[in-house]
């Protein structure tokens, strides 16, 4: 079993973090379990939940809340938005060249002092939006 940074990777996590890792999506927890489980047919669903929740408390990885949603996983901790489709619930990357900053944010809002800014856009991915073109 290797250590990194204070995470023991056992083979269980390892082989999670290796599916997340390969995934072109944004996988949710019982997605990321159908596929572990044909390398790891004995893993529980709870034990691939417990770990994506540590892989992500320990910065590993991104866990990804989008309103409405089950909680999706993204191999890419580090900060930045996703675009949601509206019809099919599909999660992506917001591209590289739309940027929101935390520089305009005010330090406060009302009683709340603000800690940051999450955005998440809305929209339809290539797939729906051909499906809804193709049925106009």
């Amino acid at each position: 079993m290797k250590e990194i940074g204070t995470v023991r990777m056992t083979v269980q996590r390892q082989i999670i973090l290796d599916d997340l890792r390969s995934a072109k999506t944004h996988p949710t927890a019982d997605e990321v379990y159908a596929r572990v489980r044909l390398r790891l047919p004995r893993i529980s669903l709870g034990t691939v939940y417990r770990n994506l929740e540590m892989l992500a408390a320990q910065g590993m990885i991104q866990k990804v809340d989008t309103v409405g949603t089950q909680r999706r996983f993204d191999f890419n901790p580090e900060n930045h938005h996703h675009v949601r489709c509206v019809e099919c619930g599909a999660v992506d990357d917001v591209p590289p060249g739309l940027v929101f900053s935390n520089e305009d944010l005010p330090e406060t809002a009302g009683e709340y002092k603000i800690l940051g800014i999450r955005i998440e856009l809305l929209g339809l991915c290539p797939r729906c939006r051909q499906k809804a073109d193709s049925s106009s």
